[in-house]
């Protein structure tokens, strides 16, 4: 048919690749595709039929080597042989068509029904030593009355007429053959004469289930669960989904979690962080007792082997780990206030020996400004 050169007709490079000669193809054929130009669709199906002439060759190896060494001659006596049979042609003109008339070429007939999400809250305790626990599901089930049939009780549904029950039926377009979605039965391959009063011939019905979830010790913030079968029932009977329980913990007053850790603060008085003392703690296994060391600093982390979470896969078991802060005393009275001044004094003829960070801090201040100063 065309002359023109194929590499020009689908605008790639000639040393383009099969996905950049597919893409190039695919936009042309969207583009100028008949039913997408009803003004001038004389035009568009030349340049339609010019571009799919492009694409049969250059995607077919050994005739785009033919091409590519004697050009146009190369192909005759090719034309019956190569043309139908370029690979991977039948997929993408089945994509196209998918897009432009909104239908795959594979049957549309529901295999099982739709698969469901749920988000189930727990608290940090029960992930961690695992609970049951029951949730409210509204979903789509299986219509007791006609059994998911969809027709009345006493009767069945009719093979479909249009598509010998099928659920597709083939057209004709542009010279091309290609599967469509019935349109009598919608992809069912049945017909229903005589519908369920119940489900109105759906086959099911709507009905909020209480399900049982065993949520097991070590779960995660955003680990689901599936529930196989306790999704959404199909229509016709088929197979449900799954139901898939995403779990989401709450904010915890003392800890967070990371992975198989958990980390929290620890507030201490000013005392025990100078000399030293034991400070009782909670963790998830119970209460614990942790050693500060004297001249502990505020924001020193200690760490807890073994007091993490216990992983749901590998039952690896994490740590703990604990900031302390040093809390500085508020409400003071004037005595108090009197006693901290001297106390201070005290400590400041002492210098760096006692206050380390903060000589320092100012060492390093007075060498900045100096620098400014230059």
């Amino acid at each position: 048919m065309s002359k023109r050169d194929y590499y020009e007709v689908l605008g790639v490079q000639r040393d383009a690749d099969e996905s950049d000669i597919k893409r190039a193809y695919r936009k042309l054929a969207m583009k100028f595709h008949p039913d997408r130009n009803q003004e001038d669709s004389k035009t568009a199906e030349t340049k339609f039929k010019e571009a799919k002439e492009a694409y049969e060759v250059l995607s077919n190896s050994d005739m785009r080597a033919r091409y590519d060494r004697f050009g146009h001659d190369g192909l005759e006596g090719m034309q019956g042989q190569g043309f139908s049979g370029a690979e991977g042609f039948g997929d993408i003109f089945g994509d196209i068509f998918s897009d432009i008339f909104g239908s795959g070429r594979q049957s549309n007939r529901q295999a099982q029904g739709s698969n469901l999400r749920y988000t189930l809250d727990i608290d940090l305790e029960d992930a961690v030593r695992g609970i049951e626990t029951e949730i409210s599901v509204p979903r789509m089930v299986s219509c007791g009355t006609c059994g998911g049939s969809g027709a009345r009780k006493g009767t069945t549904p009719t093979t479909c007429g249009t598509c010998a029950g099928h659920g597709q039926v083939r057209i004709q377009q542009l010279g091309f053959s290609l599967q469509q979605t019935c349109p009598k039965c919608h992809g069912q391959g049945t017909i229903i004469t005589d519908p369920c009063h119940d489900c109105d011939g759906q086959g099911r019905v709507h009905k909020t289930t209480r399900l049982s979830v065993q949520i097991p010790a070590g779960i995660d913030h955003g680990n689901q669960i599936r529930l196989a079968g306790k999704g959404e029932a199909g229509r016709g009977g088929v197979m449900p989904g799954d139901l898939f329980v995403q779990i989401r913990l709450r904010p915890h007053s003392i800890f967070e979690r990371d992975g198989d850790d958990v980390y929290c603060e620890i507030p201490i008085g000013f005392k025990t962080a100078a000399l030293g003392g034991t400070v009782e703690i909670p963790t998830l296994g119970g209460r614990a007792n942790l050693k500060v060391r004297p001249e502990t600093q505020t924001g020193k982390i200690m760490r807890l082997r073994g007091k993490g979470i216990r992983n749901v896969r590998n039952h690896h078991v994490g740590d703990q780990y604990c900031k302390l802060i040093v809390e500085t005393p508020v409400n003071l009275t004037s005595e108090q206030k009197s006693m901290l001044e001297n106390f201070d004094e005290r400590v400041c003829e002492g210098g760096a020996r006692h206050t380390p960070g903060l000589s320092n801090w100012t060492q390093r201040i007075k060498s900045f400004w100096e620098k400014i100063a230059a």
